[in-house]
């Protein structure tokens, strides 16, 4: 059985991944909306990844006898000015959850849930990517520019992006 301590601040991030998600999920709708089929992909993908890491979390507490509660998921922002813009968006967004991660392990510890913990261990990993990731974006666009033709080169790299279940969900 999990305690009411870890339930809470599992359902928190829960929370906080389906907010996630809607935010990348915005942002692809603003991307789209200006013909940049290519980076509306990339956080069409990331929207999915983040529906997956609350299901990852959704999964884990009910395995552990936990209960699931759902609650209201603040608005987000609805435009971006640039691409460059919307990637330090991101990088920012990633740092804070990086943040959550980090509290939500530091509790595991300080209750000596060493089953969360664990289950944490790949969340601690995926944040380390996902920062990168964003972080590879900004600088690529900073350089970027105002070139449209290195703009749209990069719209086409990202619109071959597919989404790739998360390996604690590929094992279920």
């Amino acid at each position: 059985m999990i305690s009411p301590k870890i339930q809470d601040a599992i359902n928190a991030q829960i929370n906080a991944e389906l907010w996630s998600a809607y935010l990348y999920l915005a942002m692809g709708m603003h991307f789209e909306s200006e013909g940049r089929a290519g980076i509306a992909n990339w956080f069409r993908i990331q929207f999915k990844e983040e529906q997956a890491h609350a299901e990852i979390f959704i999964n884990y507490l009910n395995s552990r006898g936990g209960r699931v509660v759902l609650k209201p998921i603040d608005a987000v922002p609805e435009s971006w000015e640039s691409p460059l813009a919307a990637f330090e968006a991101t990088l920012a967004h990633e740092q804070k959850v990086t943040a959550l991660i980090n509290n939500l392990y530091a509790l595991a510890e300080a209750e000596h849930d060493y089953a969360t913990r664990g289950k944490l261990d790949w969340f601690v990993s995926e944040q380390v990517e996902e920062e990168e990731t964003a972080t590879n974006f900004i600088e690529r666009l900073k350089l970027i520019g105002n070139d449209g033709l290195a703009l749209y080169m990069l719209d086409q790299e990202l619109a071959s992006r597919v989404y790739n279940v998360p390996a604690p969900l590929a094992a279920k």
